[in-house]
């Protein structure tokens, strides 16, 4: 673990945390369907494919017929076909933040976001309370009622995949980058919507300067109400990975305990993203795996699990694997993003950083 202390150190950290986001999403994505994609089935087929244990992007379907039950990203997506990383939204929401920040600096209102939004961002590349939400606002209405008008997703997992850049530009900082996180999920969302965004920040926040990924955990939750669901489902995980139970124990106790939330809700998800940590203990090819293997929303949690893996390890300990397919280059829906490289993007939001210290 690389320590934050001079500039090089923090900018490591913060490319490690853009790369491991990138990757993250990127291994999941073939499998991003929840309700289909379980955690018996994937590895059913990594283990068909000889591919257990995961240690590099999902491999190819053995025949064309297969390749049916991938999303159809699948061939941007799988190892040996990677070319620069696909279109996400869960990238794109990391980009977007990064303007605003740029744009509007660490000052910026729900308002703004809105505005952002309806400016950058193409409304068919939005999704359940996001898509919502942007409706809310091109028809005239104003948060928060943009988060609770006709929006049955208020507490899914949309809030939590936009909140890394704060967590990136506030190393250290978790209070203030989860305060940031707040401002920008209500736009769209409610209660344990809001507060995944909340713990996400803080948890990429704190990695940069906790000891340990359990630390960088229990940090998080101090800026959630503890009586939340979320904070409820977290401890517990937390506390199944104390009795030494293994990865595979930990996430049928947390399935069995959040069924019925369904497959893009946060604290479902929640509890998988902070099983592949723990178990990951540090490891940023073990992480992602297990976290992806979880199931449920896999690009969202391998990218938010890869984050925080990549902050705590740096760009430079990211194995080759990971990184190099990436080629330096960001597909992004964003207006005037498209093809960006990852280290301009990892530049300028070190340049924010250094502003949110002053």
């Amino acid at each position: 673990m690389t320590p934050v202390g001079t500039e090089p150190e923090l900018a490591d950290r913060i490319l490690g945390g853009w790369l491991g986001r990138i990757a993250g999403n990127m291994l999941g994505k073939p499998v991003e369907q929840g309700d289909l994609w379980t955690r018996e089935r994937i590895d059913r087929y990594l283990r068909q494919a000889s591919a257990l244990p995961l240690t590099d992007y999902l491999p190819e379907p053995a025949t064309e017929t297969d390749g049916f039950e991938l999303r159809p990203e699948w061939r941007q997506c799988v190892r040996g076909r990677i070319h620069g990383s696909c279109r996400d939204d869960d990238v794109d929401y990391a980009i977007l933040g990064l303007d605003l920040l740029e744009t509007h600096g660490f000052g910026f209102s729900t308002e703004q976001v809105g505005d952002l939004w309806l400016l950058r961002l193409p409304y068919l590349q939005t999704f359940t309370a996001e898509r919502v939400a942007y409706r809310n606002l091109a028809n005239g209405l104003k948060p928060p009622v943009t988060a609770t008008y006709d929006n049955p997703y208020q507490e899914w997992i949309g809030a939590l995949i936009r909140a890394d850049v704060y967590g990136w530009t506030c190393p250290g900082l978790p209070h203030q980058a989860a305060a940031l996180a707040r401002r920008d999920a209500v736009l769209s969302h409610t209660g344990n919507g809001v507060y995944g965004a909340m713990w996400a920040a803080a948890l990429i926040s704190a990695a940069f300067t906790a000891p340990t990924v359990r630390q960088a955990l229990d940090t998080a939750l101090t800026v959630i109400p503890a009586s939340s669901r979320l904070a409820r489902t977290v401890r517990r995980v937390i506390s199944l990975h104390e009795t030494r139970l293994s990865w595979e124990e930990t996430l049928d106790t947390a399935t069995g305990e959040t069924t019925g939330l369904g497959w893009i809700h946060t604290v479902p998800n929640a509890a998988v993203l902070t099983a592949g940590l723990l178990y990951g203990d540090g490891d940023f090819t073990r992480t992602i795996a297990l976290t992806v293997r979880g199931g449920l929303d896999t690009d969202s949690n391998g990218a938010t699990a890869g984050s925080v893996a990549g902050v705590l390890t740096g760009a430079r300990a990211i194995p080759g694997q990971w990184k190099d397919p990436l080629e330096d280059t960001v597909r992004s829906a964003v207006f005037g993003f498209d093809c960006v490289s990852i280290d301009e993007l990892a530049d300028r939001t070190l340049r924010l950083a250094h502003t949110e210290s002053r």
